[in-house]
């Protein structure tokens, strides 16, 4: 009898390697963030990435951080949290999301009002920050999960030859 392989990748993994690969569809020359949402027997109900609006030139926005309001990229790009949700065209109730970077306080509310229980990320480098401490708190109070997954040096490589 043959038996199983057993060094296949698990479920966190395969699920956040989709948010990273989504990500690397993001323009942003700073930050690309991906996003993944499951469901309770882990089928992939959607995936996002951060980016302009549908029918919004990517090279007709900016790109930069700038302080001017309409010349930032701030004002216009949709964060893969939301795409992945409004991609959803589904109820979301009790559903789990992967991302790539902890959310700000704007997806955290998209993700609560989506009734997305559980949240695992992978990077949280705007942890002291006033948007991601807002959004702990909203997730807090909603009843929201959210975990800081780590991988050990798990290197999932994709070649496409």
């Amino acid at each position: 009898m043959t038996m199983k392989r057993e060094n296949y990748i698990s479920w966190h993994q395969f699920f956040m390697a989709i948010a990273e690969l989504a990500s690397l569809r993001s323009k942003d020359p700073n930050t690309q963030v991906g996003a993944c949402i499951v469901d309770e027997d882990n089928k992939v109900i959607s995936v996002g990435y951060n980016g302009f609006p549908n029918g919004c030139s990517d090279d007709e926005l900016p790109w930069s951080i700038g302080t001017n309001f309409l010349n930032s990229k701030y004002t216009y790009v949709v964060h893969a949290e939301q795409n992945c949700i409004i991609n959803a065209k589904r109820d979301l109730t009790g559903t789990i999301m992967y991302v790539s970077l902890f959310p700000c306080n704007e997806c955290a509310k998209s993700i609560v009002q989506a009734g997305i229980k559980k949240v695992y990320f992978l990077r949280d480098k705007y942890h002291d920050r006033d948007f991601t401490i807002a959004a702990r708190k909203m997730f807090d109070l909603a009843g929201v999960e959210y975990e800081q997954l780590e991988f050990d040096g798990v290197k999932i490589n994709i070649d496409l030859e």
